[in-house]
């Protein structure tokens, strides 16, 4: 096809879409809002998550109020993202869970102050909602979809679950998709813990995402995502689609998210790259550092522009108001995308400095960094200027940079030059900036030359950026993960949920089942006499683990006990754990099983649906892995002390084992219970330290999920495992 067949082409395809329908994209979305006010091919933007405001906290919406209005009047940016969790919707003792118009009603009144406070447009402002924002509410636009009435894209009319937006400057375009992932059917916490997107989802942000690829003036655009879950609290949709895929398949700059908080560590940030080579199993489950594991040299450096596309992104999670008061300010420089996150624990800032180039190796590097480099994709003019944006309260004296070497070991200053700021009119913010030679601070470490950027106003106040490795190479500084930020951020809880509990299944089952078939075959080979006489002989090693499995076969010796647990297993693999409304109280009654809650839809008479999977996984696995396994090892050490202590009478009296020894022995086990045989006490203490453990998650469930109507059968099912325990503390305590 020649060069006019390949112009027509898209828009015969543009063509057809309009006479099959109306599409996902809204015309206006398709529009470009021109920036104005700000420094040519520069835009920035703020984003906040996890506000929690709560009647139990005004405090929240206080400092809201009090920090975040002026900052904003201060920073002027062209959009805000609000990520999710406007309110908290949690009682005071945190047990229960369900929306609040109270709270709601204090988010409209604190976001129309601060909107006023900052002399802002309302529309630029995008409150996305998050799982808190949707427990307890069965529909949207019900009378308990508070979101739908109360949140600035309610008033707006945008009720679209994605929702875009274009800004243009210089030429260059910036995408900004926002969407809710949340469950359709709002269940109370603690099952709502995942983001749960749709086909019908994936298919909306795909288009949002590829509203400007047919573009034909070939503008280059930066595409940013925003949402309330990270990537590891994401499930599949119902035909096992990811959200991570589309972003792989428009190469985003980057995905801003909330969700976890700030208590899981500071390093809340993950780096996703497609390889050319199969994914091994381990991928698909979890990653252990920040980074993929891939070479460097296997980024493309071919600078024809046939070279490979790169499908990459970052995903930077938000930290949260609610307890770290964390603001972010993010900026796009000529397509560079960095970001600077603000404190305001110890009060208001006078001066906010967001460096733009060179990007910080460790957070904000991409593996097309390298290409980029040696092509100049950017253009040699932006490798030629280091750049930074200041707002300030009050007017600026100086801006001065900072390059410092860390070769020796120690930070010493080989760079220190005064920045100049860039004219313009009735800037928003003010861009400032220095040339360098750049190519002296080429080198094969990412991590070697840092930047800092000290600016001083008027006042005399002065404020320095933190400190942030740099690579002009376009290297990327590999970051390990602390085991709490691996934890929330590098396990793919939505996948690991059904390996993971067949895992434990398996384990628990075998320990009951197979014991108890060496039973039935060996007879006697496992006993503490037979331990004894060959330990000498044997290595620790198997000494340890032969002894670990006749635990198991005194266990299973003791049939009553034996067969208890046995049963309850069957009964959490068969039955439901547990019967409630886990909607609303008004809700019909449903069931959980470790498939997730079975409920009734409103619509059809004899119609189910299911809803919690994976977020179940928060009562089903604890219970497996904290109560059920403790509680048999526990018993079967128990099973195994009795058996031990029977045998060490035997041994000191030289007595056979007929009726007469048995009652002796009985009643020198009540003796001595009393004076000695400690072993046995520490365990009982153990078994009922599961037990109150038990009954503690019992209580949390019965008031997470509302629950005068279900109360009395979750209290049987937790009566009849207590019974269980107890029944099997007697029967080995005679």
């Amino acid at each position: 096809m020649g060069p006019h067949g390949n112009r027509l082409l898209p828009l015969l395809l543009a063509l057809v879409a309009a006479a099959a329908g109306p599409s996902s994209v809204a015309a206006d979305d398709r529009a470009a809002v021109e920036v104005s006010g700000a420094p040519e091919g520069v835009v920035w933007v703020a984003q906040l998550s996890d506000l929690h405001f709560s009647v139990h906290h005004p405090d929240r919406a206080y400092d809201f109020r009090r920090y975040v209005g002026p900052a904003l009047a201060m920073v002027k940016p062209d959009l805000v993202f609000i990520t999710g969790d406007l309110t908290d919707g949690k009682s005071k003792d945190l047990l229960t869970m369900k929306q609040n118009e109270m709270e709601w009603i204090e988010y409209r009144s604190t976001m129309k102050d601060v909107i006023e406070i900052s002399k802002l447009p309302r529309r630029i402002f995008y409150d996305l909602r998050g799982n808190h924002d949707s427990f307890g509410v069965p529909a949207s636009g019900g009378s308990y979809d508070f979101y739908q009435k109360y949140s600035i894209n309610a008033n707006l009319r945008r009720h679209g679950r994605v929702q875009s937006i274009t800004l243009e400057n210089s030429g260059r375009k910036h995408l900004f998709v926002g969407f809710d992932s949340t469950m359709e059917i709002g269940l109370r916490g603690p099952t709502n813990l995942f983001g749960h997107p749709t086909d019908k989802l994936i298919m909306e942000l795909d288009q949002s995402l590829s509203q400007w690829d047919t573009d034909f003036d070939n503008a280059p655009v930066t595409k940013i995502t925003a949402g309330h879950f990270p990537m590891s609290f994401s499930a599949l949709t119902e035909s096992g689609k990811s959200i991570k895929d589309i972003f792989l398949k428009h190469s985003l700059a980057a995905y801003l998210c909330g969700h976890l908080h700030s208590r899981f560590g500071k390093n809340l940030k993950r780096y996703y790259h497609r390889t050319t080579h199969r994914p091994s199993l381990y991928e698909h489950y979890y990653q252990y550092n920040m980074h993929q594991e891939y070479t460097l040299q296997s980024a493309k450096e071919n600078c024809s522009e046939e070279a490979e596309h790169i499908e990459e992104f970052w995903e930077w999670e938000m930290g949260d108001w609610r307890r770290h008061r964390t603001m972010r300010i993010l900026a796009i420089d000529d397509g560079y995308v960095s970001f600077t996150d603000i404190d305001f624990r110890l009060g208001s800032k006078s001066i906010i400095i967001v460096p733009t180039f060179p990007l910080d190796s460790r957070f904000m590097q991409r593996t097309s960094g390298p290409r980029d480099f040696k092509c100049h994709i950017m253009g040699a003019s932006t490798f030629d200027i280091v750049r930074t944006l200041v707002f300030s309260r009050h007017e600026v004296v100086s801006v001065s940079v900072k390059i410092y070497d860390s070769r020796s070991g120690n930070l010493e200053v080989v760079f220190d030059s005064e920045m100049k700021r860039v004219s313009a009119n009735e800037s928003r913010g003010d861009m400032y900036l220095v040339p360098w030679n750049w190519r002296a601070f080429a080198d094969p470490s990412p991590t070697r030359f840092w930047l800092q950027i000290e600016v001083m106003d008027t006042t005399g106040d002065t404020s320095v950026s933190q400190l942030r490795p740099f690579s002009v190479n376009g290297l990327i500084a590999k970051v390990s993960w602390t085991w709490k930020e691996f934890y929330v951020m590098g396990i793919q809880w939505a996948s690991i949920y059904h390996p993971a509990l067949w895992c434990f299944l398996t384990l628990i089952i075998s320990l009951l089942l197979v014991p108890r078939a060496s039973v039935v075959l060996f007879k006697d080979q496992y006993t503490c006499t037979y331990l004894r006489a060959n330990g000498s002989q044997w290595t620790l090693l198997k000494y340890l683990v032969t002894g670990f499995i006749w635990l198991f076969v005194e266990l299973s010796r003791m049939i009553l006990v034996w067969s208890l647990l046995l049963v309850y297993i069957i009964y959490l693999l068969v039955f439901p754990w547990l019967f409630g409304h886990p909607v609303t109280e008004e809700s019909d009654l449903a069931y959980m099983t470790y498939r997730g809650w079975t409920l009734k839809r409103s619509n059809s008479g004899n119609g189910f649906s299911h809803a919690g999977s994976p977020d179940v996984m928060v009562i089903v696995l604890p219970h497996l892995c904290f109560v059920v396994l403790p509680t048999i090892v526990i018993l079967a050490a128990m099973a195994a002390e009795r058996t031990a202590f029977r045998e060490h009478y035997l041994s000191q009296s030289g007595k056979k084992k007929d009726d007469n020894y048995k009652k002796r022995a009985r009643q020198t086990e009540r003796d001595s219970s009393l004076s000695g045989r400690w072993i046995r006490k520490i365990l009982i203490v153990l078994c009922l330290v599961v037990l109150w453990k038990h009954w503690k998650s019992s209580r949390e469930g019965l008031c997470n999920e509302p629950c005068a109507p279900f109360s009395s059968t979750f209290l049987l099912h937790t009566s009849a495992c207590s019974f269980c325990y107890l029944q099997n503390l007697v029967h080995l305590a005679v």
